[in-house]
């Protein structure tokens, strides 16, 4: 038997009616078998393992990461790219909300973000209370790290554009680790 392939969990020759049994030609034809069947049965045997993120191959982890909707292209290490998929359904819930974009943000860059935004909720037991927040409309976001010149502002922007509220304008800010402008 070949071992370039994984042996086959159940070995046709061992299963050959005793008629076939020491037939030496049955035998080899059910090595045969065994060494084209045995990764097909490998595979299915372990088949739940494809669709976990976190033990599914690589070239497959990109294909179910289109399939849940994961944002995967500008993430680079492995480790990131599981992490996405894994969080895709929770991500597409948060999505357009101040704890959906820091989570953007930390799956994308590692660090998260300052997030100031204008809206708000609140009741009043009264009619005609005040609404909360500001009247217009605005987002900002502060990311803070060792080096803002190393770090790549424009794939911040387009990631906040793309994962804020569509109707939010935005703002974004690298700043140094040491600053203390609050």
């Amino acid at each position: 038997m070949s071992t370039l392939f994984p042996a086959s969990p159940h070995p046709l020759r061992d299963q050959l009616p005793g008629v076939y049994a020491q037939d030496t030609f049955a035998g080899v034809f059910a090595d045969g078998l065994d060494t084209m069947q045995g990764p097909v049965l490998t595979t299915l045997d372990c088949l739940d393992a494809y669709f976990r993120p976190g033990l599914a191959p690589t070239d497959f982890l990109d294909w179910i990461g289109a399939w849940v909707g994961a944002e995967l292209q500008d993430l680079m290490s492995e480790s990131a790219r599981r992490e996405a998929v894994a969080m895709a359904v929770v991500m597409h819930r948060r999505r357009g909300t101040a704890q959906g974009l820091a989570a953007a943000v930390r799956l994308a860059f590692g660090v998260t973000p300052d997030i100031t935004e204008s809206g708000g909720a609140a009741w009043s037991a009264r009619p005609r209370g005040r609404f909360p927040g500001n009247p217009l409309p605005s987002l900002r976001v502060v990311v803070r790290v060792p080096d803002p010149a190393a770090f790549d502002a424009r794939r911040l922007e387009s990631l906040v554009a793309a994962a804020r509220p569509a109707h939010m304008p935005f703002t974004v800010e690298v700043l140094s680790e040491r600053s203390d402008n609050r």
